[in-house]
């Protein structure tokens, strides 16, 4: 059985971000399902990058995934938190004990309103730590509190993509895939 993970995107998520997590994780031999929230899979990043997602997200609700990603970026990681069905499968997915993962202004923006950080240690882009509650803001590039992965921004993209490889795959993936890529 192979390792699924969904990454989810919105017009205006954060370019960096979104390529690094759908490249190191392929790179682990994980399939990754790109998913917009768009009305179209054509999204623009924040920096004008233009992905074409995988697939709709409504049409890969149902499916089981080891890991949901939501990558930050203004005003991708505000579209994001305001996506009710994306907000109710991220509930199902923290209730079920999977993996559930964001960096930068996902965290705050998306993860805290979901209501899944309740009692978490997380990280989260600085500045947007005030919006927080409920929750302890630590600040380290990437923070792992049980099944729940946060990271803080696009400077921390590859260590957090790599940390998500290592809790799905495990360590001697990780490494394996970091060396490959000279970044261990």
């Amino acid at each position: 059985m192979s390792t699924r993970a969904v990454i989810t995107v919105a017009d205006g998520v954060e370019d960096l971000e979104c390529v690094t997590l759908i490249d190191v994780l392929r790179r682990a031999e994980i399939e990754v399902v790109v998913a917009s929230i768009e009305g179209r899979r054509m999204i623009t990043c924040a920096r004008g990058t233009r992905l074409t997602a995988d697939a709709m997200l409504v049409d890969v609700l149902a499916q089981e995934f080891d890991l949901i990603v939501l990558p930050g970026g203004m005003p991708g990681a505000q579209r994001l938190g305001e996506h009710e069905p994306l907000a109710e499968r991220v509930r199902q997915q923290a209730k079920a004990g999977k993996f559930y993962a964001a960096i930068c202004a996902a965290p705050a923006m998306a993860l805290q309103p979901f209501g899944v950080l309740r009692q978490r240690r997380m990280t989260c882009y600085p500045s947007f730590s005030d919006r927080l509650s409920g929750c302890s803001f630590v600040d380290e590039p990437v923070v792992v509190d049980g099944n729940c992965i946060t990271s803080q921004g696009p400077g921390t993209a590859l260590a957090f993509a790599l940390c998500l490889v290592e809790q799905l795959r495990g360590k001697g993936t990780r490494r394996q895939v970091a060396e490959a890529m000279l970044a261990d």
